[in-house]
């Protein structure tokens, strides 16, 4: 079963246009990962100033392979280009496995 990685971000007001630049130029590299399956950027509404970072992968030893790359050392550095870093006050990481889920029905009267 696909496990889930949320990684919640306390990002100050006056920093998170910068934080969400961030990730607009990230290079992409986790979606070529083997065992990757799905990446959010989530923005805080109101009540709080944490921003999640959702990833959900096909097992722990998926994400561990990942966490465990250049590819995402290069992406928490910065990846090399010319941005600053965003500074985040402090990053919490989550661990979830997943048990049960859902997507959408599919109406087959609608269907070509």
């Amino acid at each position: 079963m696909s496990v889930v990685k949320i990684n919640a971000i306390t990002v100050p007001k006056e920093r998170q246009e910068r934080f969400e630049e961030r990730f607009r130029g990230r290079a992409g590299a986790v979606e070529s990962t083997p065992g990757f399956e799905w990446f959010e950027l989530l923005r805080p509404q109101e009540g709080t100033d944490q921003y999640l970072v959702y990833t959900r992968w096909a097992d722990e030893a998926a994400y561990e392979a990942w966490q465990s790359s250049q590819d995402f050392d290069r992406a928490h550095s910065g990846g090399g280009d010319t941005l600053a870093p965003a500074a985040a006050s402090s990053s919490h990481l989550w661990s979830y496995e997943v048990i049960e889920y859902a997507g959408p029905k599919v109406n087959q009267d609608n269907q070509a």
